[in-house]
């Protein structure tokens, strides 16, 4: 790249920098009293007329400064060399809170609220999904002679339990028979596989258990099955609305306020945009249009997949305006979505 581009991208970044700290149009003569950009101010007005021509900023009203577009923020976006790493006292900090979580559930509810205290942005955390975990444990439980209760563990920590209702009483020697049959199908497999492996088992069971291994099969398959509506936790919504004069402009149409709102109440509509996310260490920036999601218009969202051993359990990211702090966003997100994944893997 030339000189002269390099100084033009010098002159985005810094009125990225300002726009981002003050929601206020960037002037020349600001970009030359709060930066060392090592030319003179009519030498930054002819870049930023450039800038403008080539679509990278724009301005918003008559005689205003000059703010960023879309296409401005990917420029910038796709050229940060450097990501502020965090300390080693807050990666400690962060590594202790996530492990104080007594469940997969509370561990990724910290990491929301986490996430949204780091980036005062949405936080949104995907639970792992079922199709890429394996089932690590099944336990049976007598609750009474009748009534059982199955409890299946999988690889990412997540725990369901169920009420299995007989008809008959199970004594112990039949109870030992049913896990072991039970347990036999499902642990080591991923769910898929194990539902399969479970609905069949009615086929091969001893005539004495085979009504019992129904019962049992039939509320496991519903809980192997995936249930969409339950994959996502949220955190911090109340920051976006923080940032409401970010879209004011746009209020009434998609893009606003209103609209990335109610879109948020969509969750199919998020694990698309996390869906985005193909592998754990790496971390997509998706801005505006970009998002493909019309009433997302005025936001972006920046996610990575979190897990262990390349072995993704699921999406993670903060969602926003697109006026906000990438590299401190980019660098909390994948820090929270590491240490997420470290986590789980000792479990």
């Amino acid at each position: 790249m030339s000189t002269t581009e390099d100084r033009r991208f010098q002159v985005l970044r810094a009125l990225v920098a300002d726009y981002v700290a003050t929601q206020e149009p960037i002037g020349s003569k600001a970009l030359v009293e709060r930066h060392n950009l090592g030319v003179s101010s009519a030498t930054v007005r002819n870049d930023m007329a450039v800038l403008e021509a080539e679509g990278y900023i724009t301005q918003p009203h008559t005689s205003s400064g000059r703010i960023p577009t879309d296409k401005g923020y990917r420029q910038f976006v796709d050229r940060i060399a450097d990501i502020k790493p965090l300390s080693a006292a807050e990666r400690r900090a962060i590594l202790q809170f996530l492990d104080s979580g007594v469940d997969l559930d509370d561990v990724l509810r910290r990491g929301v609220r986490l996430l949204a205290q780091l980036t005062r942005q949405v936080a949104v955390v995907q639970y792992p999904t079922l199709s890429a975990s394996s089932v690590r444990h099944l336990e049976v439980v007598a609750l009474t002679p009748a009534r059982l209760l199955l409890v299946l563990i999988t690889d990412s920590g997540r725990v369901d339990q169920r009420i299995v209702e007989l008809g008959d009483v199970l004594g112990d020697d039949d109870l030992a028979r049913l896990r072991a049959l039970l347990g036999g199908a499902l642990e080591g497999k991923r769910l898929a596989q194990a539902s399969i492996a479970v609905s069949e088992l009615a086929d091969n069971a001893p005539d004495d258990l085979r009504d019992a291994v129904i019962r049992s099969a039939t509320v496991l398959v519903e809980t192997l099955v995936e249930h969409p509506e339950e994959r996502l936790v949220l955190g911090g919504t109340a920051n976006l609305t923080r940032n409401a004069a970010d879209f004011a402009a746009l209020s009434g149409f998609p893009g606003s306020l209103r609209s990335v709102l109610e879109a948020l109440e969509e969750q199919v509509v998020v694990l698309k945009l996390l869906a985005a996310t193909q592998e754990t260490g790496r971390v997509t920036v998706q801005i505006g249009e970009e998002t493909k999601v019309e009433e997302m218009r005025g936001a972006s969202v920046v996610s990575t997949g979190y897990g262990s051993a390349g072995n993704i359990l699921g999406g993670l990211g903060v969602l926003g305006p697109t006026r906000m702090d990438y590299p401190g966003t980019i660098a909390s997100v994948a820090a929270v979505a590491r240490y997420i994944g470290e986590v789980l893997a000792e479990r």
